[in-house]
Parts: structure tokens; C-alpha cells; sequence
């Protein structure tokens, strides 16, 4: 695997994007979804005392204790915003440990692949081996690819309308909507604006302008 010519360094701001092998679809029912989102925020933390699948087999308690342990624990990366789509995924993640961002995205796919090949019987990877990453250097940059990744669902026609896109429940930006944390931080983003109308204003304006966008990118790579 070639190396990567971006270097992921701590405290800064990238974006983050990986597909399946072959554009092939990585997330394709509603418990998959799921399943990916409890291992986005399980997997964020530095050192996890247990996997995800022996988490989930171990009674209620139990996994409040564990919890507990995890809540106070190092965070390998801040989770700025995110998108899963069915055969692709976004993050703007701010790297809060030596090379916390590999680590996070490599347990992130581990966890779910091992899962996705269970359910679907099948072996071997689901997402290309080497995901990429781009430095958001401006305050202008990083509220700009928040409104690029909040957006895709609309421009890439899983969503046919933009109160559609409110209810996506696949991205942070409904959290953003209702400013509720959950494993994002959306005060990243929102305290750059006003009040949450005017961000939402901020990424619906330019939602056909960038469904324009991706359709020109789509003849072109044809």
C-alpha cells in the first residue's frame, strides 16, 4: 500500500473520505446503518477496555460500567460532522492523538466490515484499503466542507428534497439542526453563525448549485 502524501497531524482539521471496493454498496439496511453509527462513536475513543460485538453481548450494566470507563477516556479524534452514504462515508474529524485519525478510521472499518461480512456471509475487505484525507487550512474551508458533507445525500439523489435532507438520520446535520452533541461537536461549526437558521440557510442555498456540481463531475469520470 503506497504511503500517504498528506500528513495527519494533531489538532488539525481533515476532511475524510473512503468508499466501498468497486463503488459497491457498504451500507444497505437500516441495521446496518446502525451498526456503523454505534461503531463511529464507540470506536473514537483512544483505548476501548472491550470490542463493540463483546459490548454488545454483555448485560445493561455491565455496559454501563463500561461506558462510564469510556467517557472519561482520550479521544483519538473530535468528530466534527459526518455523512454515510450507501456506498461511501464522509467525516471532518480534528486529530486529538498521534495518528488518532488512522486509528479511529481503521477501527471504525474493522468493527463494521467484520459485522457487514457476518450478516451478509461473505470475507474480505468492503472499503478501499487506503481512505483519503485533505487539510482544511481556513476557518472559510472548514465551514464550507461541513456544508459539502451535510449535503450530500441531496446532490447524490438518496434524498429528493432538501426538508428530506433535515430528517437524514445517516448525518450529523439533523443534530446540528436540534444543536444536540451526541458523539459530534457542532459548535465547531454553528458558532460561526448567528443562530442554527442561518446555518441551515448557509447550506440549503447552495444544495442545487452543488447537485450541478456532482452531475458535471459525473459525466466527466464517465
Amino acid at each position: 500500500m503506497p504511503g500517504r502524501l498528506t500528513p495527519l497531524v494533531n489538532d488539525e482539521v481533515y476532511h475524510i473520505f473512503n468508499r466501498g471496493i468497486n463503488r459497491q454498496p457498504t451500507f444497505t439496511t437500516l441495521r446496518e446503518y446502525q451498526r456503523a453509527l454505534l461503531s463511529i462513536e464507540f470506536y473514537r475513543i483512544s483505548s476501548p477496555p472491550i470490542r463493540l460485538s463483546k459490548f454488545l453481548q454483555v448485560d445493561k450494566e455491565r455496559q454501563a460500567q463500561i461506558a462510564d470507563i469510556m467517557a472519561k477516556s482520550e479521544k483519538l479524534v473530535q468528530i466534527i460532522c459526518f455523512c454515510l452514504m450507501p456506498n461511501h462515508f464522509h467525516f471532518l474529524l480534528k486529530q486529538k492523538k498521534e495518528n488518532g485519525i488512522s486509528k479511529f478510521i481503521a477501527n471504525f472499518q474493522n468493527s463494521y466490515t467484520r459485522y457487514f461480512n457476518v450478516r451478509n456471509n461473505r470475507d474480505g475487505s468492503i472499503f478501499l484499503d487506503q481512505f483519503k484525507a485533505k487539510r482544511v487550512e481556513t476557518d472559510e474551508q472548514l465551514v464550507h466542507v461541513s456544508r459539502y458533507i451535510h449535503l450530500n445525500p441531496y446532490t447524490g439523489y438518496v434524498v429528493k428534497s432538501l426538508p428530506k435532507l433535515e430528517e437524514y438520520p445517516w448525518s450529523s446535520f439533523p443534530k446540528y439542526l436540534k444543536r444536540e452533541d451526541n458523539f459530534t461537536e457542532p459548535s465547531l461549526i454553528l458558532d460561526f453563525f448567528k443562530n442554527i437558521n442561518e446555518y441551515k440557510k448557509f447550506v440549503f442555498d447552495q444544495a442545487d448549485y452543488q447537485k450541478k456540481l456532482k452531475e458535471m463531475e459525473h459525466l466527466i469520470l464517465e
